[in-house]
């Protein structure tokens, strides 16, 4: 496999769990899912920023996208690996409840909304997605998720990250450009 091939491989996998956080923002409207509660610390659960709207429509972007997979992967001219339903799901819902998670941490350690903690924001949904697709569908993840797949996916996603947060922000839909 060329590095070209990597490459283009990692973004097909990553896909279902690249683009339900950007559709979450851009969708994500009313309710918030902590309802506006604070934790036992006194602080917000999420924060306001975290939807039941955004959650939904993230959810379904990543299963879309997937589903577009699925059928159009033996037309490709890279043999890219075929997804299973579960995959796609695991990966959909899992890079939410993967952001979901960072929310929380910040606010336990009195980071505002929108305020930077490098790495971790740019990581969080990858750590979700891969995290729920090994326990749900750990024989796809490990034939999938090779050695040169990850090392190329955790480099290629924070740049990826704050590309898409600029043009968020730029768009209107996002506080930070970060």
């Amino acid at each position: 496999m060329s590095v070209l091939d990597i490459i283009l491989t990692a973004l097909w996998l990553m896909l279902p769990a690249y683009l339900p956080n950007p559709c979450a923002a851009l969708f994500g409207r009313g309710t918030a899912i902590d309802s506006g509660r604070n934790f036992i610390d006194g602080r917000r659960i999420l924060g306001d920023g975290k939807t039941y709207t955004g959650f939904l429509a993230g959810t379904v972007a990543g299963i879309v996208i997937g589903l577009v997979q699925i059928l159009i992967a033996p037309y490709t001219p890279i043999p890219f690996p075929a997804f299973t339903l579960a995959a796609i799901l695991c990966l959909s819902i899992g890079s939410l409840l993967g952001d979901l998670g960072m929310s929380f941490v910040k606010r336990r350690i009195g980071l505002a909304r929108g305020a930077p903690f490098p790495i971790a924001d740019q990581l969080d949904f990858v750590a979700g997605a891969w995290i729920l697709t090994y326990l749900f569908e750990r024989e796809w993840f490990l034939s999938n998720f090779t050695t040169w797949i990850v090392v190329t996916i955790l480099i290629i996603t924070p740049i990826m990250h704050l590309a898409t947060n600029i043009i968020g922000y730029k768009l209107g839909k996002k506080d930070v450009p970060w």
